[in-house]
């Protein structure tokens, strides 16, 4: 393994690199972007039954906020039950754009490397070809031992880059679908809430 590694050349170590951050990167979203954690499906019940009940003070709405995401949307509205329906919806929204950004968390830099490694597995190629080229310059096509070293490179820079870069990018794609799905579904729970504070105000 390591002898493949030193194949590869100095470009191999940022890919690497690369796929470690990667890695960390798809099993933190992983496990944050659980749709049961973000969303659950019993909170807005639970918040029904809590303002039919008259038990909506400051403590249980900071559990509400502490519980989830979308309780930290739902906890903006609950905390200015008295105000003017636009001004709900305003701090609803205003929470909701802040819980989103944190969904997207980490997803730049897992795009930005489904982006870049191939690159750097491209100009290991490049640069493994320059010293191909190089070697049959100096020692002519007789010498394959020459030769191996530049084609060597290429190769496994190469297949690194893409190794690392075709799940980055796979997995930055699924998680910024399901960012999307959860975004629609906080954003029909909240209407659903801001029905039940109607109904129920």
């Amino acid at each position: 393994m390591f002898e493949l590694l030193k194949a590869g050349g100095f470009l191999i170590w940022p890919i690497l690199l690369c796929s470690v951050i990667s890695l960390a990167i798809i099993l933190e979203r992983a496990l944050a972007l659980k749709s049961s954690d973000v969303a659950p499906p019993e909170l807005l019940d639970q918040i029904r039954d809590d303002l039919r009940k008259g038990r909506l003070n400051a403590e249980v709405i900071n559990e509400i906020e502490e519980n989830s995401p979308l309780g930290r949307v739902l906890a903006a509205g609950l905390r200015n039950p008295n105000q003017h329906r636009v001004v709900i919806k305003e701090s609803i929204e205003e929470a909701g754009r802040h819980v989103v950004h944190d969904l997207e968390k980490n997803l730049p830099t897992l795009g930005t490397i489904a982006n870049i490694t191939p690159l750097l597995g491209l100009l290991g190629t490049v640069i493994g070809m320059i010293k191909v080229f190089s070697a049959i310059t100096t020692f002519g096509v007789g010498d394959p031992q020459a030769l191996a070293e530049g084609i060597s490179e290429a190769l496994v820079t190469t297949a690194a880059g893409l190794s690392v870069g075709i799940p980055s990018l796979l997995f930055y794609r699924y998680f910024r679908s399901k960012v999307s799905s959860l975004t629609v579904d906080m954003e029909q729970q909240a209407l659903m809430f801001m029905k039940i504070l109607q109904r129920e105000g």
